[in-house]
């Protein structure tokens, strides 16, 4: 089995493709008017309109109803991102702090209201950790 995405379902299309377009630095792939995808390196962010959502069954999936889930990008340098992107975010659940596992971090809310963790590992463990996915 191979891990191929995570899909958010939004009622706002446009708006959430400009939010990722910005906070990943990454040109939003269209295949279809009501889809969307960010290919990264390290896996694929792809959004679909709430239209979209009867394709699967009704009510199999509702906007901006989620809190269970949180995004997670790891980034170079997670006080540099949060100084980047302080004017494009609208709520910050939590500054840049180091988290008991070793890896710095700063959550936001994307304008659906979808937890979004921007990480990087700090301490000796937790970078040793990553090297060994590598």
């Amino acid at each position: 089995m191979q891990f191929a995405s995570v899909r958010i379902i939004t009622d706002d299309l446009e708006r959430l493709i400009a939010f990722y377009e910005k906070v990943t630095g990454v040109s939003a792939q269209r295949p279809a008017p009501v889809f969307a995808e960010f290919v990264l390196p390290s896996c694929t962010l792809a959004i679909g309109h709430s239209q979209t959502v009867s394709l699967f069954g009704a009510d199999a999936a509702r906007a901006a109803a989620n809190r269970s889930l949180i995004i997670e990008f790891r980034v170079p340098d997670v006080d540099a991102e949060y100084a980047r992107l302080a004017p494009l975010v609208g709520e910050w659940v939590q500054q840049p702090t180091t988290m008991p596992w070793g890896n710095r971090s700063a959550l936001l809310r994307d304008p659906d209201g979808n937890l979004v963790n921007l990480f990087a590992p700090v301490t000796e463990d937790a970078l040793k950790r990553f090297a060994e996915r590598a």
